[in-house]
């Protein structure tokens, strides 16, 4: 009678965002996949970007409500995705990560500028034992060099760390998996190139592979985004020689009509427990500051305003899209300014000339740009809209062509000049060519970190005259000039 195959079950999930409502579902299909194969044969693990600090619950608890839903879920190991890695300082990861309870953190090219080492909370890669299978997992993020340096860290080049590592790895254990939150491109790449990867479970890039791709032997994988589904490999080796004779990977649905008890109760306390965190007041208002996503309005003004004190610029400029609502009078609690402003995009200063500010405040007059829906580079808003400035007075035409309309820009007194340079405040989501594209073409690009927009607006709620400054008009049509 032969012996039967060694079996193991990979259970991953990835780009989470933290969709807390989806976690009782997802928590109640990885139990029924576990109970299913057996616990000693099953594996769960998240490819980054579990954290989303657009949501209260992540928010207000720094991420530890995460961890602790990812505990309770049964989460064995984990990679940093750039939620993670970029929207916590140093510090906030140093005390999110660093107690002894949760899974094992893997991320293989991050290095402390200091020690010039992998953080004392993570590691490059771990080993652990299942179904008699030795498993060696390796974490990798993805690769935002300048961010990463202005927080503290050293970011490596993903591919050699790992084809390293796997080298390294090979012949001390059975499989090898890495957790890959660098994307798809990416994950193909490192497939076709390092020999010796059995599975390349991604993220970043929120690829939905409903059958793995098979490259060079190794199954490259991916379950979509926000919780909507998740992954599983199937895999069997060979009871003597630990080689792998089946290997196979789908994706399941959370649809949500299942779910799991415990989870859903913890969910439920951590949400009303984030909610009260929120309620801090941090500003009175004696009357409203609007906003709006088509026209010039006050609340935009003053984040513009903002970003140019902010980063001591000639001028300052923001998209009216970062703004979801309006400021009503009364108590502003840390919880409504994330509700207006939820996106993680940091400041940033750029110098640009004239000629290409003039294409960007041309372009913020046209209908196109106003409401075009922007996905990605942390926005988290609904559509572009029409540019919010400081620094500048405009005078425009609302009826002549596109790209005629503005009749004249004047900066400081003086009328813009096509062929000069202007240090302009603004957004980091510019300078990766999303939205306006003529601002990310601007040069000596500085990003200011680690605070959010939310965070400066903050202060300025409570200055009456930045307040009043916001009242006064930036962009003003031509015939009221004339008049």
């Amino acid at each position: 009678m032969s012996t039967p195959h060694l079996r193991l079950r990979i259970l991953h999930s990835n780009d989470i965002h933290s969709h807390f409502e989806q976690m009782p579902g997802i928590a109640a299909v990885f139990q029924e996949l576990r109970d299913e194969a057996g616990e000693e044969h099953t594996l769960t693990l998240d490819i980054g970007d579990h954290m989303d600090r657009m949501r209260p619950e992540t928010e207000a608890s720094g991420g530890k409500f995460n961890l602790e839903i990812m505990a309770a879920t049964g989460y064995e190991a984990v990679t940093l995705g750039n939620n993670e890695g970029l929207t916590f300082t140093r510090e906030a990861l140093a005390e999110l990560y660093g107690g002894q309870n949760g899974p094992a953190v893997l991320v293989c090219n991050l290095l402390d500028a200091e020690t010039g080492a992998v953080p004392s909370w993570g590691a490059p890669y771990h080993i652990t034992e299942k179904s008699g299978l030795r498993i060696g997992m390796i974490g990798a993020t993805a690769y935002y060099d300048k961010y990463y340096r202005l927080l503290g860290w050293d970011i490596l080049q993903p591919l050699p760390v790992i084809k390293e590592l796997v080298q390294q790895l090979r012949p001390q254990v059975d499989v090898i998996i890495v957790l890959s939150h660098l994307g798809l491109r990416q994950d193909e790449l490192i497939a076709a190139e390092v020999d010796g990867i059995d599975v390349i479970l991604g993220g970043h890039s929120h690829h939905l592979l409903e059958q793995p791709l098979h490259i060079n032997g190794a199954l490259v994988c991916g379950a979509g985004k926000f919780g909507q589904y998740i992954g599983v490999v199937d895999m069997e080796f060979h009871p003597e020689t630990r080689k792998a004779v089946r290997s196979e990977g789908y994706v399941r649905k959370v649809d949500g009509q299942r779910t799991d008890p415990v989870v859903a109760e913890t969910t439920r306390r951590l949400q009303d427990t984030a909610r009260r965190m929120l309620d801090e007041e941090v500003a009175y208002l004696a009357q409203p500051i609007h906003m709006d996503w088509n026209r010039e309005a006050p609340l935009g003004n003053m984040l513009a305003a903002v970003l140019r004190k902010w980063t001591d610029a000639d001028i300052g400029i923001a998209n009216a899209g970062q703004l979801l609502d309006h400021l009503g009078s009364g108590k502003v609690t840390a919880g409504r300014l994330l509700d207006i402003c939820p996106s993680p995009v940091n400041p940033c200063r750029i110098t640009i000339t004239g000629e290409l500010l003039l294409q960007a405040l041309e372009e913020s007059l046209l209908p196109e740009f106003q409401e075009k829906p922007i996905y990605g580079f942390g926005f988290r808003g609904k559509v572009l809209g029409m540019l919010n400035v400081d620094g500048l007075s405009i005078h425009y035409d609302g009826t002549a062509p596109p790209y005629s309309k503005i009749k004249s820009v004047w900066i400081g007194g003086e009328p813009l000049v096509p062929d000069r340079t202007y240090k302009v405040g603004t957004l980091d989501m510019f300078t990766f060519g999303i939205g306006y594209l003529s601002l990310s073409k601007g040069t000596d690009v500085k990003y200011f970190l680690p605070e959010f927009l939310r965070d400066i607006i903050r202060g300025e709620l409570n200055d009456k005259s930045a307040i009043r400054d916001g009242e006064i008009r930036r962009w003003i049509p031509a015939h009221e000039k004339d008049c």
